[in-house]
Parts: structure tokens; sequence; C-alpha cells
């Protein structure tokens, strides 16, 4: 056996699938078959039932799972062990974000990564901040950046880049456009349109919702911040977004909201034993963020 049929191996038993564990591991699905098979010739024994629609673990594939997890983690502690000592910084970074991000330092602090190590394979997959921390927590992510409400995910270090309140975006012509202020009860009394369950705008609203007792009508979703400006600016209803994502959109008029007390705040978010690669990447990531003088 080598590491390679272990990695696929724990790829299919995480996602019960051989096409999506195909995707992980950037290889064909025949591929990952072909291996998976030597496998378990070389092991005398069967890993997976492959007679359901979902590929499961046999018990030979069950108690086998977590030793190829440890050795693969054995196997990436090596290495690690070994650049750290020869100053070396190689391998694979693999970063989540929210869909639709439009958040350009963190391209920069991409970019200038690249720039310094150039061996290092990157990876970029978006998703709603609520897969994007459970990739990060599961390890199928190095970093994230993603989108909670009010206070940072237990277990995970930080790095705040926005923290602000939620504001309603609507068009000019409407009964909200002339309030100062909007109390969360009467915003609801409107149809609503906001980003997807998961994200963590739409977290802090439905939080707000159910501390008050209120069911809000969410008439129209969209995953891009965009989509739900240009919705809102065609007079279909209250866009609900934080009050960064509002300010170049100027058809329409931002009114704060009272009775949300949670903010909204996006964050880069890492498991705390950092790999090399990931610490090389957080400096970075750091200057790119930081306020401007």
């Amino acid at each position: 056996m080598d590491l390679r049929q272990l990695e696929y191996f724990v790829a299919v038993a995480e996602e019960a699938n051989f096409t999506r564990a195909a995707d992980r591991v950037h290889i064909t699905q025949s591929g990952v078959s072909a291996q998976i098979r030597q496998f378990e010739r070389e092991l005398g024994a069967d890993l997976f039932d492959r007679s359901a629609r979902m590929v499961r673990l046999t018990p030979a594939g069950a108690a086998a799972l977590p030793h190829a997890r440890k050795a693969l983690a054995a196997a990436q502690a090596i290495r690690t062990a070994c650049d750290d000592v020869n100053g070396l910084v190689r391998g694979r970074l693999r970063i989540g974000m929210v869909t639709g991000c439009t958040v350009t330092p963190l391209f920069d602090a991409l970019a200038s990564f690249h720039r310094r190590y150039p061996r290092i394979e990157i990876t970029l997959a978006e998703d709603n901040s609520e897969v994007l921390l459970e990739n990060v927590r599961a390890g199928h992510a190095d970093i994230a950046l993603a989108a909670v409400a009010g206070g940072m995910p237990d277990g995970l270090e930080s790095l705040t880049i926005v923290s602000e309140g939620l504001v309603a975006a609507v068009a000019p012509e409407h009964a909200l456009a002339e309030w100062e202020t909007v109390p969360l009860r009467r915003l609801t009394a409107y149809p609503l349109i906001c980003l997807p369950v998961g994200t963590g705008i739409r977290s802090v609203l439905d939080q707000a919702c159910a501390s008050a007792g209120i069911r809000p009508t969410v008439a129209l979703q969209a995953t891009a911040p965009g989509a739900v400006l240009d919705l809102a600016a065609r007079g279909l209803g209250v866009a609900i977004l934080s009050a960064s994502m509002t300010a170049e959109h100027e058809g329409l008029r931002s009114v704060p909201i009272d009775g949300i007390d949670l903010p909204a705040m996006l964050a880069l978010v890492w498991r705390k034993s950092e790999s090399t690669v990931l610490r090389a990447l957080l400096p970075h990531c750091r200057r790119a963020f930081a306020p401007q003088a």
C-alpha cells in the first residue's frame, strides 16, 4: 500500500461517493476506483459495499478508516517537521471563500504569497459560511473567509475583517426610504430579499427574529449580495445586508435596523494546529487586511 491509496480510501469513506471523492483528490473517478480495488486486493478484504446507491464502509473498511487517517496525519507531520527544520515551504493550500466574495485584499494576499512560494498549489472553493466553517473544522480546508453571526466560532483561530450591523436597503420610492432607522418588527411587515440560510448575515437576521418572536417573509433570496441589491432596486422587496455591502449601490437608500444586537462579522478562520503552509500565508493576510494609514 502507499499513501495515495490511503488518501483515496479516506476520501471515498468521507464523501460516501466515488465521484465526489475523485473531485476532492483531483483525479478521475476511474483512477480512484482502480486504486481502491488494488488496495482491497492487497488487504484481502472489501473496504466498501457498492451494492447501494450510497457507498458504505464494510466492517473491514470501518476498522481500517481510523488507522488510515492516523497514517496520513503521521505522513503530514513528517513533512511538516522536515519543512520546519529545513526552512522549506511546499505543498498545497486549500482555501474556502464565501460565495460572491468581493473582498479583494484576500486576492492580494494570495498573489503575494504565490510570488513568494510559487511551488505551493493553491485551491479555492466557494460555499456558504456554515459549510466553510465545518470544512475548516474537519480539515478539508486550511483557512476560510467566512461570515459569522455575533462572535467567532469556538475552537478556531480567527482574524476579523469586518464587524458591522445590518441595514435595510430599499428603492427611493419605498415607504421606508425616508426613515432614519427602522424597528425590526416594522421591517418584517415587508417582503424581504436575503442571502440564503447558512450565510452569516442571514444567521444574524434569523436569530434576531427568533429572539423577538417574529416570523419574517423572505420573498426572494440570492447567493450574491449584488443580486440581492439589484432585486431591491427594482422594487421587489427590502434587501437585508451589512452596511458595507450596500455602500456602492447609489440607487438604494440604506436604513439601519433597530432590534438586531448581533453584528455581522466577516473573518478569516483556521484551526489552531497550523500547518507550515498556513503559517507562511498568515503574514500575507495580516498585511493585506491591515488598516490603511
